[in-house]
């Protein structure tokens, strides 16, 4: 076992505290990375407080990149060395699911109480996403990681791992976005900012924004969005038939974890349209609709856990666009912190205006 600093959640609501925990070395199957930069999530924030319940103590964090430090027997695609982007999603690449195509919802559980990271006396410490990416090191299995240029700065690369291949993934494979399409994204934060980009990247003829500020639309059409709609107005969908023309679109991408936005979402839709639910609200809360009219015109829900990636095909494709200049990392960056200002980071980050604050470790 070796010792690394890591910020630990003791309880719901608390300020995380920086100490020192355990970390064993990786086994059949896992990597060691240490980590140049972890961004901070919406979700981790929701975990820190309690929404979804879970195991305390935990280490969260799961946006992460940085360079393989050690090996565990049998991996054979990554070395000591290597860049890599360090993802959630840990798929056991032979249940129904994996073998589908679909690694996001692997059926294969896991337990972070019985993961790689111990307290500093040898207790119990949950690594909460599979990740547990708040902390100088992580062990995650090979799965979890993919290799990246060295070149590409890691704080850019981070970002990757979560709110890129959500939102973008959200639009190319839940939506299944064609080109000509009509596309709706309510909430413009770094998920929706980053649906946003899909769409356009996707080759959508029109993209509405709508989220609850001016500033947040602003933002939304340097993505590019074309339009942009507030929602605090009256029957916001109104607007945006009006920008598209007098219909309803054929992608209704829903980026926040709030039920009035998911009970207005179905409005924003035309004939066969489709919403795709990325934002998680509480546990418990629930949405109602009217399912006789989505029958009657041929509409459709559905859920997109992590833009519905398989990360070894969609992030190499991703790190391509940005590469040339067509995909935006740097600028979804608003503030960059060190380990020990990771409260202030995550205050910052709840306070609505940053796009992604970013931890960044000295090593």
């Amino acid at each position: 076992m070796q010792t690394i600093k890591a910020a630990v959640c003791h309880a719901f609501g608390d300020p995380l505290v920086i100490e020192d925990i355990l970390l064993r070395a990786p086994e059949t199957g896992e990597v060691e990375v240490s980590l140049d930069a972890v961004a901070i999530c919406h979700s981790d924030i929701s975990y820190a407080e309690g929404i979804w319940g879970g195991s305390l103590p935990a280490v969260y964090g799961h946006e992460a990149a940085g360079i393989v430090s050690a090996v565990g027997p049998g991996v054979i695609d990554l070395a000591p060395g290597d860049s890599v982007v360090v993802t959630l999603i840990r798929s056991c690449g032979t249940c129904p699911s994996c073998a589908g195509g679909k690694p996001t919802i692997c059926e294969t559980p896991y337990d972070g109480d019985k993961g790689p990271i111990r307290t500093a006396e040898d207790g119990k410490l949950h690594q909460a996403m599979a990740c547990g990416a708040f902390a100088e090191k992580v062990v995650v299995d090979q799965r979890q990681l993919v290799k990246i240029s060295g070149e590409i700065a890691k704080d850019a690369a981070s970002l990757i791992a979560c709110g890129v291949i959500t939102g973008v993934g959200a639009v190319v494979n839940a939506a299944g976005l064609r080109a000509g399409q009509d596309v709706v994204v309510i909430g413009a934060g770094g998920v929706g900012l980053n649906a946003i980009q899909g769409a356009r990247i996707a080759g959508a003829r029109r993209i509405v924004a709508v989220d609850m500020t001016e500033d947040k639309l602003e933002d939304a059409k340097a993505f590019g969005a074309t339009h942009g709609v507030l929602a605090t107005q009256n029957a916001p969908w109104r607007a945006s038939y009006k920008a598209l023309g007098g219909k309803g679109a054929e992608a209704v991408i829903v980026t926040v974890g709030a039920i009035p936005a998911y009970e207005q979402a179905p409005r924003f839709m035309g004939r066969g349209g489709k919403v795709v639910m990325v934002g998680m609200p509480p546990s418990g809360a629930e949405a109602s609709y009217e399912p006789a009219v989505l029958a009657a015109i041929g509409q459709g829900m559905v859920g997109s856990k992590m833009g519905d990636v398989v990360i070894q095909r969609d992030i190499p494709w991703m790190v391509d666009l940005y590469q040339q200049g067509r995909l935006q990392l740097d600028s979804l960056i608003s503030g960059r912190w060190s380990l020990d200002q990771i409260n202030e980071a995550i205050a910052d980050t709840k306070g609505g205006k940053a796009r992604r604050n970013v931890i960044m470790f000295d090593r």
